[in-house]
């Protein structure tokens, strides 16, 4: 493994020196476990370490805190740490342990194990490689179940034959890896999966795990080849039993990859903006509002997170009508995009080749979102007027005519206010004192 170790950068390679003689000297065997070591051996540079520990993880993690000056949460319960330290760099840390599954699809029931009980706990033999880190052990692969090689095969392969029962969620975990990386789901493994999907075992899983589940899946590179692999194997009735997505859908989806890697990259300061929640609302769109509304809260999505995918069926062919007018002037392209979020924008983008259309969110997004006004409420105040729901009447006029290029400066702002509270009767005007 060394060869695979010594491509890392200098401070992961520095970080799991440290690792290796804090536990040296905790006497606490630490590996390498989960996805770092797949990622390693292929190349992917996903820098989030995966640690576990023979012996007690929370000690070992708060050791380690103290030599890295770094914050650290404990989940006590689980036996299990984070540490937080800078460049987003993430370490987790646990202590070795067994699950067992009184039932289908239920919580495991966790207890200190071993290394081997814990590698067996894992999903797919490709994440259930460690890699050993204790000072003398020689950063060597521990890889029981033939992981190294499924990887080189390109082969999605479970540990065990109750592997999906036990947990379905790894039914979606297993279809996205084979998307991923572009390898087979092999024969055994893939006829377990299609018997678990057929089962209805995703329909028992926790909401909020599968709802964590789906934004994972959401956000893989192509979440459309996802979609239509689950649909084929066995159909979306764990989401909705509505849900059948044909053509329009999966190209909708696969547009939509397109737009996001264009807002992304013309638009990085624009705020909080959930890429995964326009895949999910593209894949709703075919249900009604009612049994979207069931769904989202079903899965146990926030508040602001309906909100925005409620948000992107705001939409009718009106609205549509307008945006695509020759006709239409700044402000009001600017008064149609500027209630829907950035979600909803790009899926309505995402869902029409009409060239003006696209033309005009692009130019409310690059022109007329960025335009602010030089007067605000005070403007109004020192002219001599109460505040009151006048105000906002005039600064939005004020503004209509900013976008639409009629002034262009705070002079000519401030004059065309003076003309316009001559004609609002709304405003009171306040006494002096």
């Amino acid at each position: 493994m060394k060869k695979y170790l010594n491509n890392l950068p200098q401070e992961i390679k520095d970080l799991i020196v440290l690792i290796g003689k804090v536990s040296r000297e905790t006497k606490m065997p630490a590996y390498l476990v989960g996805g770092f070591p797949r990622d390693l051996i292929l190349g992917a540079k996903d820098w989030d370490l995966d640690i576990t520990v023979e012996g007690d993880g929370i000690k070992f993690a708060e050791n380690l805190a103290r030599r890295l000056h770094s914050g650290l949460i404990k989940h006590e319960r689980f036996g299990t740490a984070t540490l937080i330290l800078g460049h987003r760099l993430k370490v987790d840390i646990a202590t070795t342990r067994k699950e067992t599954y009184p039932f289908n699809a239920c919580l495991p029931v966790v207890r200190a194990g071993s290394l081997r009980e814990d590698l067996l706990r894992r999903d797919f033999t490709i994440n259930a490689m460690a890699v050993s880190l204790s000072e003398g052990a020689g950063q060597k692969l521990i890889d029981i179940f033939d992981g190294k090689n499924d990887l080189a095969a390109g082969k999605i392969r479970v540990l065990h034959d109750l592997s999906f029962k036990d947990d379905p969620t790894r039914i979606l975990r297993g279809i996205r890896f084979q998307q991923r990386y572009n390898f087979k789901i092999e024969p055994k493994t893939l006829g377990l999966l299609k018997k678990a999907i057929e089962s209805g075992l995703l329909d028992k899983v926790n909401p909020h795990r599968m709802r964590d589940e789906l934004i994972l899946m959401f956000k893989e590179k192509d979440p459309s080849a996802i979609i239509r692999k689950l649909y084929v194997l066995g159909g979306l009735s764990f989401i909705s039993d509505k849900l059948k997505p044909d053509k329009l859908i999966y190209n909708l989806l696969k547009s939509i990859n397109k737009e996001i890697s264009w807002f992304m990259q013309d638009f990085p300061f624009h705020g909080q903006f959930d890429a995964w929640l326009v895949y999910f609302a593209a894949l709703l769109r075919p249900l009604t509002l009612a049994e979207s509304k069931k769904v989202i809260r079903r899965l146990g999505l926030s508040k602001q997170e309906e909100k925005k995918i409620l948000n992107c069926r705001k939409v009718n062919q009106r609205f549509i009508m307008r945006l695509k007018s020759k006709q239409i002037r700044p402000a009001q392209i600017f008064t149609l995009l500027k209630p829907l979020s950035y979600e909803a924008i790009i899926l309505l983008r995402s869902a029409s080749r009409d060239s003006l259309f696209r033309k005009h969110i692009a130019d409310f997004l690059k022109i007329y979102n960025c335009v602010r006004l030089c007067i605000s409420g005070d403007d109004l105040y020192n002219l001599g007027f109460l505040p009151g729901p006048g105000y906002q009447k005039i600064l939005n006029k004020v503004l209509a005519a900013r976008l639409n290029g009629k002034i262009k400066n705070r002079q000519e702002e401030l004059a065309l206010i003076g003309k316009l509270v001559k004609l609002s009767p709304r405003l009171k005007p306040r006494r002096n004192t």
